[in-house]
């Protein structure tokens, strides 16, 4: 039996060390945190437990740049201490209110626990379907957050995502703490929001006017913000929208006279599975069709809800 040096051994010894090493971080970037995902009225629901206090339903809601909201009941049931407050901005760029906040020192959510998290007090209307509280997008800051919408699944994870050329992969940036991709109608580009809270594909008035539609406008339903009252309208594109390597054929969109925003909402997300990278600033959109149709929402109680609980909050400025 042949025999090895000492310096064979050791290096033996190294590759051994270096192979367990390897393979732990390996595990560690695959670690991965699951839980069940509701979708009510299109949103993403999830339950989470408040100082080991739970379960309670709370919204994922990417178009909200804070960590967490919380309903006036809940604060009081769970008898949570005041953390200041916070000026809610309407993004029509008119007005804006102020909110308490109370401080959440724990919040466990797909078996990830978050600590001293001061959320803002704010009352949820019934088209978020029951909920006592919201997840803004500022909370998973230090993971992947992947929206499963067709299997009902939310989970946290580590490591990163790496471009694929814009395919799938999209650069991500945020404004307001909100995640902004770029979208294309017919050979026109623009920014938008990705917003699980939101409703449909909408579109800022004054853009609507430059494009060209298959169908007349039609009323959908009357919306307020915090300031604003307005009617919200909608029509067929009479072109397709692009989204890296998915087309949206003549989509049904949603015409929005109040706030200059493009926001892709929870509707168009339903047939996506989304994953956030926060910190490499890349979204991936996962489909199993790369042509997409996008219909005229058939619960028109979610409209009316949208503007007060999902826009009004999505530009969150704290108070010194």
């Amino acid at each position: 039996m042949p025999r090895s040096s000492p310096g064979t051994s050791s290096r033996i010894l190294t590759i051994l060390l270096s192979t367990v090493l390897a393979c732990a971080g390996a595990q560690s970037q695959e670690s991965r945190h699951v839980a069940p995902l509701e979708i009510n009225h299109d949103k993403p629901i999830v339950e989470v437990m408040i100082n080991g206090k739970g379960p309670f339903r709370f919204i994922v809601d990417t178009g909200t740049g804070g960590q967490a909201f919380v309903s006036a009941g809940l604060a009081h049931q769970l008898a949570l201490p005041p953390a200041g407050q916070i000026t809610l901005n309407d993004p029509s760029g008119q007005g804006g209110r102020k909110a308490p906040m109370v401080l959440l020192a724990s919040i466990q959510v797909a078996g990830v626990e978050f600590t001293g998290v001061r959320a803002v007090v704010h009352n949820f209307g019934n088209g978020d379907g029951a909920c006592q509280g919201l997840l803004g997008f500022a909370l998973f800051r230090d993971y992947l957050l992947t929206l499963d919408y067709p299997n009902h699944r939310m989970a946290l994870s580590t490591g990163g995502l790496a471009p694929d050329g814009g395919n799938s992969v999209l650069p991500l940036r945020l404004s307001d703490g909100i995640p902004v991709v770029t979208m294309a109608i017919g050979a026109t580009s623009f920014d938008a929001q990705i917003d699980s809270g939101g409703t449909g594909l909408s579109l800022p008035s004054q853009m609507a006017a430059n494009l060209k539609f298959r169908t007349e406008f039609a009323s959908l339903s009357s919306a307020h913000s915090l300031s604003t009252r307005f009617t919200m309208m909608g029509a067929t594109l009479a072109t397709d929208v692009r989204l890296g390597s998915y087309t949206f054929r003549h989509p049904f969109v949603e015409i929005n006279p109040a706030f200059p925003l493009v926001n892709f909402g929870s509707g168009p997300m339903q047939g996506f599975i989304l994953t956030f990278d926060q910190k490499n600033r890349l979204v991936r959109f996962d489909a199993p069709q790369k042509d997409l149709r996008l219909s005229a929402t058939p619960i028109p109680a979610r409209l009316l809800n949208a503007p007060e609980s999902d826009p009004v909050d999505a530009r969150l400025i704290p108070l010194g």
